[in-house]
């Protein structure tokens, strides 16, 4: 019989396979090290198969918990920390393990994962592991790292009642008088306290055929704006043309290898096409995405050259304590 290791593994998602997420490979990458996985799926179209895809891993570890998305009652993104949460109050383990619908793990990480939890299941100071990430961008060979991206974020939990999905899901927070619908509060909002996992995150959320990803962020501008808010852009053209990721030969290149439950799914790699190594930097689309705009690409440039890759103001949704 396997041993039990006090992690529940948690993740969410709406049209998940339909608007590419690898969310089936998400689930499968840390599926070695939890107990259960609390699988909450949202209100999809017809035609996503987001369901058939988790179905599909054939684990009786895994729990699908199915959801109707109130865009209205939880706006600008929250809804993404309230099906967050519904995932949470589900599980048994002593710590919970989210993963996004987008972020994968490499096994070579998991051993010592589970070892962190063990240490630290009793030390009731550490409320959190801290991981770092590693953002994918166009391809699976290249990733950012500038100043418009987070470098580390929390990603397992205690499981603490108090302890609360925040803002659109991006982290947690302890929120002893949480109401239940502001995700975005800021008072009476507590940062945990955690320490490093010594992993990372590997994040494929714009790694996308540029035709999906206009539709990746048509639905994501829904989710924060509001349905009336994307019909004013799509109105105005906004989610036309299709995605340009800039000059790619400017990028970072990844050198190391991709946790092995993405290889199928690396394989299937079909718009190189599409992406370009040549003429302006910035990416040319309608919405302008945020490292391109002049004033973080002046910040990016001098937190890399001048301040020895510092973040200059970054900020740190997590108090690090110093234990060995």
């Amino acid at each position: 019989m396997e041993k039990k290791t006090g992690i529940s593994g948690i993740s969410m998602g709406k049209n998940a396979h339909k608007l590419y997420y690898p969310m089936k490979q998400a689930i499968m990458s840390i599926l070695p090290i939890v107990d259960e996985f609390i699988v909450v799926l949202g209100d999809s179209d017809e035609d996503d198969l987001t369901r058939k895809e988790v179905e599909s891993i054939d684990s009786d570890k895994i729990k699908i918990i199915d959801t109707v998305w109130d865009i209205e009652k939880f706006p600008r993104g929250m809804e993404h920390a309230h099906q967050t949460d519904i995932a949470k109050n589900l599980c048994s383990g002593k710590w919970i393990f989210y993963l996004q619908s987008d972020e994968v793990i490499h096994e070579k990480y998991l051993d010592g994962i589970k070892e962190k939890c063990k240490k630290y299941q009793d030390d009731t100071e550490v409320e959190g592991l801290l991981f770092d990430y590693v953002h994918f961008w166009g391809d699976y060979n290249h990733y950012q790292d500038n100043h418009c991206w987070y470098r580390k974020e929390i990603r397992i939990v205690k499981n603490d009642p108090e302890i609360h999905s925040w803002e659109s899901a991006q982290s947690f927070r302890r929120i002893p008088k949480f109401d239940g619908i502001n995700y975005r509060q800021q008072e009476g909002t507590y940062k945990l306290k955690v320490v490093e996992a010594d992993a990372a995150v590997y994040h494929y959320g714009w790694v996308r055929p540029p035709e999906r990803m206009q539709k990746k962020i048509k639905a994501f501008t829904t989710n924060h704006k509001g349905k009336a808010g994307a019909d004013v852009l799509e109105k105005q053209h906004k989610f036309d043309k299709i995605f340009d990721y800039g000059n790619l030969s400017l990028i970072n290149e990844f050198k190391g290898t991709h946790p092995t439950v993405m290889q199928e799914w690396i394989k299937a790699f079909n718009w190189g096409g599409k992406l370009r190594y040549t003429g302006p930097a910035t990416s040319q689309n309608p919405i302008r995405i945020k490292h391109d705009k002049l004033k973080y690409r002046l910040i990016s440039w001098l937190e890399k050259y001048l301040f020895f890759n510092k973040r200059l103001g970054e900020f740190k949704n997590y108090i690090l304590l110093k234990k060995n």
